[in-house]
């Protein structure tokens, strides 16, 4: 009577179990009855070492997820979790501009985070190309007939027509102030209430 050999494969990729590599599954055809006590013993013994073993991968399987995320840039729950802690740590996050962004979109305010944004970018530029930067910035969004013109009142549009045509770095400061003072009261607490945001929430 030859013996037989049992080879298990529980349907997770690389994990095989067989008679030469654990023991406690080996059994001969004619087992009799009077085995069974000890063949239990074995089946208890088999699933506590699978247990262990599983145990001891799933941290490396998670750490295998997480930097797979981290490279392909996925968003992690803990990131947009931060984005409800204040307006500032929203737009500290390039994914958080981008989901602020189409939020205002849907509220025809979009100008405003464009706004914001030009004048981030407007503050890194080298000072020989500040003239033609400001000069963009004002007729897109300042003067009274732009085609995305923030909410500013009269005195302070008037007075940040005057800096763009003398430009430093600090030309739309106060005009910024104001727009991202404007974010904050008003669009930032319904986007932390609008479905957009909470259901990204719920799939991470």
């Amino acid at each position: 009577r030859g013996e037989t050999r049992f080879t298990f494969n529980l349907k997770m990729p690389g994990f095989f179990f067989s008679h030469n590599n654990m023991s406690e599954l080996s059994g001969r055809e004619d087992c009799k009855l009077a085995e069974g006590k000890g063949h239990k013993k074995k089946q208890k013994a088999f699933g506590a070492d699978l247990k262990n073993y599983l145990k001891c991968m799933v941290p490396h399987i998670e750490s295998g997820i997480k930097t797979s995320n981290s490279r392909n840039g996925m968003l992690s729950a803990e990131e947009v979790i931060q984005w409800s802690q204040s307006l500032e740590k929203l737009l500290a996050s390039q994914s958080g501009q981008g989901v602020f962004r189409e939020f205002l979109k849907s509220e025809f305010s979009e100008e405003n985070i464009e706004f914001w944004l030009a004048c981030e970018d407007y503050k890194k530029t080298k000072s020989d190309h500040l003239h033609g930067k400001a000069e963009r910035i004002y007729e897109e969004f300042v003067q009274s007939d732009a085609i995305k013109q923030i909410n500013i009142d009269y005195q302070m549009r008037e007075a940040t027509a005057k800096r763009a045509q003398d430009p430093t770095h600090t030309s739309f400061d106060e005009a910024q102030k104001t727009v991202y003072i404007l974010m904050e009261r008003d669009s930032y607490p319904r986007f932390l209430k609008s479905k957009s945001y909470l259901n990204l929430l719920n799939q991470l």
